[in-house]
């Protein structure tokens, strides 16, 4: 390879939740001169086009039940890349080390020898949230947060603690839990948490058609199947989504209906 062995030949990027305008000073500069992207699903379309019209570009996407490229074929692939002197973009949506599997894919690079950087990037949960009005912090109504996903490798009932999550004091963010929300609210109410707790599915987050449903935790599965909501989704559970009709979000990218 014609790069210095110390410089990196992989870059594990985070592309923030969608709107382009939400990159990192550092993930633009890389997309404006990239030669090899490889990207995720939910990368979005704006942000891919503001790499070169001559880079590369390579699907990884990987969707509930349906894989373009399993997880194992996206580790050799950055590997087989780097190593015929590629310089690679890594590109994921949000942050690469939340919930975005960049974790595997550096080790897998360090046990090859391949050097990389790693870039983070603005989590779904941080701008999805913002977007919509709501705080995941609120002195008086969440002392904390917790991120979670609903994309378990057994059901919905077995791989979380529920009496943990069902926490009035902290807020709830759930990751890729759209084909399980129904069994994730009965079971949080359930551990005790109130069924009138405000919540909120945020579909598209931060894009323009970002859609915002507004419910409590008892009637959000309902709610949702009235909406029509389709993935990417993103739950927000707790008092903080009660502050969301007050803060307004990108209202020009937003639609709701309340119910709290």
């Amino acid at each position: 390879m014609s790069q210095d062995k110390n410089e990196p030949c992989v870059f594990l990027v985070g592309a923030g939740p969608g709107d382009p305008g939400l990159l990192t000073v550092r993930a633009a500069q890389l997309l404006a001169t990239a030669e090899t992207v490889v990207y995720d699903r939910l990368v979005s379309q704006a942000v891919l086009d503001l790499a070169p019209a001559r880079a590369t570009r390579i699907f990884a996407g990987k969707a509930s039940r349906r894989h373009v490229m399993p997880q194992e074929a996206i580790n050799a692939l950055l590997v087989s890349l780097a190593q015929y002197g590629k310089r690679v973009l890594r590109l994921k949506g949000g942050d690469p080390f939340l919930f975005g599997r960049g974790s595997e894919e550096a080790l897998h690079l360090a046990q090859n020898n391949i050097a990389f950087e790693i870039v983070p990037g603005i989590s779904a949960a941080a701008g999805c949230a913002a977007y919509a009005g709501i705080p995941l912090t609120h002195r008086g109504l969440a002392t904390g947060v917790r991120f979670v996903t609903g994309h378990t490798r057994g059901s919905a009932h077995d791989d979380l603690d529920w009496d943990r999550l069902a926490d009035p004091e902290t807020t709830l963010v759930i990751y890729m839990g759209l084909m399980k929300i129904e069994g994730i609210c009965a079971r949080l109410i359930a551990a005790g948490l109130p069924p009138q707790t405000p919540a909120a599915a945020i579909e598209n987050g931060t894009l323009p058609a970002q859609q915002v449903i507004l419910s409590t935790l008892a009637e959000l599965p309902a709610r949702i199947d009235a909406g029509g909501l389709g993935p990417p989704v993103l739950f927000v559970v707790g008092d903080v989504v009660s502050l969301a009709g007050h803060l307004g979000g990108r209202g020009k990218a937003r639609s709701v209906t309340e119910n709290v």
